[in-house]
């Protein structure tokens, strides 16, 4: 009979456990807006591991609170007994991609060995990095890359794309541009899926190129070598996670 109980009363418990965290992401929500502006459209409140420390999302950008909201912290939590950097991995977790969604008919692929592989990047023309990204890349076998023109750094970019989009032979006039210097001719096509990808990138908040997207959704802003590559390929495909 009183084990009966026990499950019932941990119920009972259940909402007012709810409305409690709802009330307390009210009050530092409340504060915060009053007291500093940028943080007027917080989306997300939740506790940290640490006690009486709160995370405080706006975007993709993660703030830490004390319950009222009277002290803020902009830096990174780590966790010094397991070694992990907890807002690294909550900034990770938000800003992850479900690979299957990405709209792959606005992409062309470049195929390299048995193409097994698959990671999906959005680069600009204008970009000096995505360059020297596109030359490590092109070390990496057996790799399918989604290639999604996302032209936003200059005001020529947008020409440039549709000059590769356009082209007869996508991924290889891509090539000669990004690794040998070769400029596209110009060329005129449909756009749309050029648009398309910058309506997705604002959407999911790309807001620099190269950013790299692997087949587990996590994503990389900025550009890596081969050797970083063929390690976040590996992990990615890890049955192993968290």
């Amino acid at each position: 009979m009183k084990t009966a109980i026990l499950p019932r009363l941990l119920l009972a418990a259940l909402p007012l456990l709810s409305l409690g965290a709802i009330a307390q992401e009210a009050v530092i929500k409340k504060a915060l807006a009053a007291r500093i502006p940028q943080l007027q459209n917080i989306d997300e409140v939740r506790k940290t591991p640490m006690n009486g420390l709160y995370e405080v999302r706006v975007g993709n950008d993660l703030f830490y609170t004390d319950a009222k909201g009277n002290y803020l912290i902009q830096g990174e939590l780590i966790d010094t007994a397991q070694q992990r950097n907890l807002t690294e991995e909550r900034v990770a977790k938000i800003t992850a991609v479900d690979f299957s969604t990405l709209p792959m008919g606005d992409a062309f692929t470049i195929v390299r060995g048995n193409g097994q592989r698959k990671i999906a990047v959005f680069e600009d023309p204008n970009c000096g990095y995505c360059k020297r990204f596109e030359k490590d890349l092109s070390k990496v076998d057996n790799v399918t890359v989604y290639m999604f023109l996302y032209p936003i750094l200059g005001p020529d970019s947008a020409d440039k794309a549709r000059n590769h989009w356009c082209a007869k032979d996508k991924s290889g006039a891509w090539l000669d541009w990004m690794v040998r210097e070769k400029a596209a001719p110009n060329a005129s096509c449909d756009v749309a899926a050029i648009a398309r990808n910058v309506d997705f990138g604002r959407k999911y908040k790309i807001t620099g190129t190269p950013t790299i997207i692997f087949s587990d959704g996590s994503r990389v802003p900025g550009a890596l070598n081969t050797q970083q590559i063929e390690q976040r390929i590996a992990q990615a495909a890890s049955p192993a996670k968290e």
